[in-house]
């Protein structure tokens, strides 16, 4: 049978992470510690509560969860501005950049971004018949920021994806760069919106500023967030993100009706009701991410600055020898960015010791 399947889809294959039972699951960037039970159990009660009323169509607008991501901004990057009508959420971040390319992209539009960087970007691109335009990162993976605002200038795309924390390099963004970015974008006829992923912010270092605190003076701005890492709710699929109103207002154009469930909207509420609980091995985290570069640099392997809860390492001549080595030893971890670079997820002490252990023996 012949599928009239769209010519530039015929014969791809879709993303994903290889989804294996390993001693040490290190690939896609989770956090390792599962919710503590009482937060396990107001999950279950709002989830519990909210099933009584599934015979109904869930808030279409779910107010009272933007405004509890909102209230949740305001406090952990302190941006007083933020009200609900300056959030959007969806079933995770992927779905929030898809809708801003459905909003903001289409045929004969561009959108830029600077590799390496998240992967999926190209096929937001690609799904909604965008042009995807990229500027190569410098070799410590840092932005030429002269070389990316005349790119911006030249190109004239519709929206700028910059990652801060980048992914797969953790290299977090500077404020000035940012701006940088926002003034190019303001002399693009016809606008153009910068869009900050902000997917590994709460794993940034001390001192490390959001890209939110800049929205108040900037309508062009979007800073995009998820709850599958911090907030360690993978499995909850909640993304969202801040803008101003008119950005957010183009979004509700293009989304499905009732996109979020009533299940999902009460898991993210009960799970926000407790970030604290859900975030306490942030810091530890961080504290393992540190040690892990510290040795990996040690053993002579050059490791990328890192903002995140993973770490970019290498190079490797074969590094899928590498790779299958260490998945041999029950340690999944990641072939992605530039050629010879291994990505690893920074997990548990116990997991992170068997990571070193399993990597001295494949490359002895």
């Amino acid at each position: 049978m012949t599928l009239p399947i769209r010519p530039d889809l015929a014969g791809l294959e879709p993303y994903g992470a290889p989804q294996l039972e390993v001693a040490a699951r290190l690939n896609v960037n989770e956090n390792p510690y599962s919710p503590p039970n009482g937060v396990v159990d107001a999950i279950a009660a709002a989830v519990h509560k909210a099933a009584e009323g599934l015979n109904r169509y869930p808030d279409r607008d779910f107010l009272g969860l933007r405004q509890d991501l909102a209230d949740y901004l305001r406090t952990e990057s302190h941006v007083d501005f933020l009200e609900a009508r300056h959030i959007w959420a969806a079933n995770g971040s992927n779905e929030v950049m898809l809708h801003l390319h459905q909003a903001f992209g289409g045929p004969g539009r561009k959108v830029m971004s600077f590799a390496p960087t998240y992967s999926m970007y190209p096929e937001y691109a690609r799904d909604t018949i965008t042009d995807f335009v990229t500027l190569p990162r410098r070799e410590d993976f840092t932005l030429d920021i002269e070389a990316a605002t005349a790119a911006i200038r030249e190109a004239q795309p519709v929206m700028v994806i910059v990652a801060s924390p980048n992914n797969p390099t953790g290299t977090a963004l500077p404020l000035s760069q940012v701006e940088a970015l926002l003034a190019a974008a303001d002399d693009v006829p016809g606008g153009c919106i910068v869009v900050v992923d902000e997917a590994y912010a709460e794993f940034r270092r001390r001192g490390v500023p959001s890209a939110a605190t800049l929205i108040p003076e900037h309508p062009h701005l979007a800073v995009s967030r998820t709850m599958s890492k911090a907030f360690a709710l993978a499995g909850g699929r909640v993304g969202y993100l801040a803008a101003h109103e008119a950005i957010i207002d183009a979004l509700r154009v293009v989304r499905l009706p009732y996109h979020l469930s009533a299940v999902t909207q009460a898991t993210a509420r009960a799970a926000l009701a407790h970030h604290r609980e859900l975030q306490a091995q942030v810091d530890e985290i961080r504290a393992e991410r540190d040690e892990t570069v510290a040795w990996l640099r040690a053993q002579g392997f050059t490791v990328a600055d890192t903002d995140a809860n993973f770490a970019l390492f290498g190079p490797f001549e074969d590094r899928e020898r590498v790779f299958e080595g260490l998945l041999e030893r029950g340690v999944l971890i990641r072939v992605t960015g530039p050629e010879g670079w291994l990505r690893v997820s920074i997990g548990t002490p116990q997991e992170m010791a068997l990571f070193r252990s399993a990597l001295l023996e494949v490359t002895a």
